[in-house]
């Protein structure tokens, strides 16, 4: 029933909280006579901030409509290339009436940015995705809220997920292809090339992995100790709830994303109460620069998704529990996961030395698996002084990480396929390139 009081609770705050947006206006507004009251400025912050703490948080927008390429602006268009019931691929289209920037457009390299199904939806690689669109053809994975998704689609685990992958690559084409996976979907990412590999399909051309859990037990975080301390039946018992009937997906079981995002926010909790207090200070301040920059940080984290309770489960169980995906005693419908059948794809981890949701070594631990991948087509980055975030999203993904991946890419637009004996033989001898970037 929690799902259910939940939504009674937020329903019986609804006009308090809209109330609260009036009032915040009312007293910051010039031509308004509540504004001429003393302490107007403290009461028009104190109701905004009561407004965004108790406020309904709707998937943001892309707002990617142009991008600067060499100076020019280049209108950006989101197509649906795949629907699918609890994916959308996405397309990123650039459109430009200059022949020849058209036609360096049309030649540039295919990526599928494969986004994280784990609480946030997929518009938080906004700036992972504007950033590839000044070299690349983009196509991102957009997960649907699973309380959007009518029961009688059935349900949605972690072997559909990589079903999903593998016809996304297979439609796109994995002979032009490069795959970017950003944290959880690393493990399903690497898990849907493999088996590609095993049956002797055509694999993309890269793989590059960033800030995931293909080897959990590396570095563990708090993330991965709260999976080892409790048994699979807590999580079931304790966080899978059943959508109400208020929802297209009413009866489905989901792990909410209310519930999610409490456990964001209890991670670091006097970081969130020093942020929310700084915000009110800076509305009292006048300060709207800063105030903004709250806004927009918070519609994206605050905005959560429900999660199908067996992908979720399955997750649990196979990536933070059982470690099978290294132990190499993971089973996808009947076929062994083998990352060391891949031969003709590269291989780039990439990791950030301050992260706390996936430690510095469990990204790495695909090195070590992809057997089959030659030395000189595998390499590992670990940006400095970089959290999780930071790796995918700002000024150190745009100007460190970014650099590293375009040309990562271009080393690699032809095919690195290699014999796979031979390729096993070369990389069981030789370690891993590693680099540490500043």
């Amino acid at each position: 029933m929690l799902y259910q009081l939940h939504e009674l609770t937020r329903n019986l705050l609804a006009p308090w909280v809209h109330q609260a947006q009036a009032n915040a206006k009312f007293f910051a507004n010039q031509g308004h006579w509540w504004s001429q009251m003393p302490g107007a400025d403290r009461l028009s912050a104190v109701n905004e901030l009561f407004h965004r703490i108790g406020k309904d948080y709707e998937k943001p927008e892309w707002g990617i409509n142009e991008i600067d390429v060499d100076g020019e602006r280049v209108p950006i268009v989101v197509h649906e290339e795949i629907s699918k019931p609890f994916c959308k691929l996405l397309r990123f289209k650039r459109h430009s009436n200059e022949a020849e920037q058209l036609h360096t457009m049309l030649n540039q390299p295919f990526v599928l940015v494969v986004a994280p199904l784990s609480g946030h939806h997929a518009t938080l690689l906004r700036d992972t995705v504007r950033t590839l669109l000044r070299d690349h053809r983009v196509y991102v994975t957009d997960w649907v809220d699973a309380r959007m998704v009518p029961g009688s689609e059935g349900e949605f685990g972690l072997d559909d997920y990589i079903d999903y992958v593998q016809e996304f690559i297979g439609h796109l084409g994995a002979e032009k292809l490069h795959v970017v996976s950003v944290c959880q979907p690393t493990v399903p990412v690497l898990a849907a090339v493999s088996l590609m590999a095993s049956r002797g399909e055509t694999t993309p051309r890269t793989l590059v992995m960033m800030g995931g859990p293909i080897d959990a037990r590396c570095s563990p975080t708090a993330v991965n100790n709260l999976a080892t301390q409790n048994p699979l039946s807590w999580f079931e018992n304790n966080l899978i709830h059943t959508v109400p009937a208020t929802y297209p997906g009413a009866g489905r079981r989901v792990y909410p994303g209310f519930l999610q995002h409490a456990g964001f926010l209890s991670m670091n909790p006097s970081r969130h109460f020093s942020s929310h207090w700084d915000f009110y200070a800076d509305l009292v301040k006048g300060d709207m620069e800063d105030a903004d920059a709250h806004r927009q940080f918070y519609d994206e984290y605050n905005a959560v998704l429900d999660m199908p309770a067996k992908y979720y489960l399955d997750t649990i169980e196979v990536v933070f529990q059982q470690f099978l995906l290294p132990r190499g005693e993971w089973y996808v419908r009947g076929e062994r996961v083998d990352p060391g059948a891949i031969t003709g794809t590269a291989l780039l981890s990439i990791e950030g030395e301050l992260d706390d949701i996936a430690g510095l070594g469990q990204t790495e631990a695909a090195q070590q698996l992809c057997t089959g991948i030659p030395a000189e087509h595998r390499e590992h980055f670990i940006v400095e002084g970089a959290g999780h975030y930071g790796i995918f999203s700002g000024r150190r993904w745009r100007e460190t990480v970014y650099p590293k991946v375009r040309d990562f890419f271009a080393a690699h637009a032809q095919s690195t396929a290699a014999k796979p004996k031979k390729a096993a033989k070369i990389a069981s001898n030789v370690t891993p390139l590693r680099r540490k970037a500043g």
